[in-house]
């Protein structure tokens, strides 16, 4: 018996971290090096398999301007889990990780997040600093910090696969 599963899961972090981007590389498969800014909140839908499960995702990328910041709040409290992207090319987005991740947290305190560093193929991985992702990591108790590449599709599914599993084991022990 195939059980029907609906997962809204959030992406948010400053604007121009690679949230659209990454949300088409794994939805479409592509990826569109020229995005425009979102306005407001984009909307996604993915379904996909694993074991007896059907899941539809509703994928909600947020613009990551401080005026859009109101939109959250509702958004927040239905969601399932988060992806908190910060762009791996600039250090003040992982610096401001830590407002993100209390924004999301006053509205629905025990959402799952992931640390989603992106732009991974524009960077030397020895020259990468983890000390603030670490932090991060450690003090909002989040599930992972990955580093991915859009552009490249390194690690973009296991993103999404590690917190579909995540929800996944939470729903199958409430159920």
């Amino acid at each position: 018996m195939v059980k029907q599963i609906l997962f809204k899961i959030l992406t948010v972090g400053d604007g121009s971290v690679g949230k659209t981007t990454l949300l088409e590389r794994y939805v479409e498969g592509l990826f569109k090096g020229d995005q425009k800014m979102t306005i407001g909140v984009n909307f996604y839908l993915k379904r996909i398999q694993i074991e007896d499960f059907d899941i539809a995702l509703q994928l909600w990328d947020f613009g990551g301007q401080e005026r859009f910041r109101f939109l959250l709040k509702k958004y927040v409290k239905v969601a399932a889990g988060a992806l908190l992207l910060y762009d791996l090319t600039n250090p003040v987005t992982i610096e401001r990780a830590n407002e993100w991740i209390e924004l999301v947290r006053m509205h629905n305190s025990n959402l799952p997040v992931i640390l989603v560093g992106t732009k991974y193929d524009l960077v030397d991985p020895e020259n990468i600093n983890d000390d603030e992702s670490n932090i991060a990591l450690a003090n909002f108790d989040l599930i992972a910090n990955i580093k991915t590449s859009s552009k490249t599709g390194k690690n973009v599914e296991d993103v999404f696969n590690l917190l579909i599993n995540n929800l996944l084991t939470k729903t199958t022990i409430i159920n």
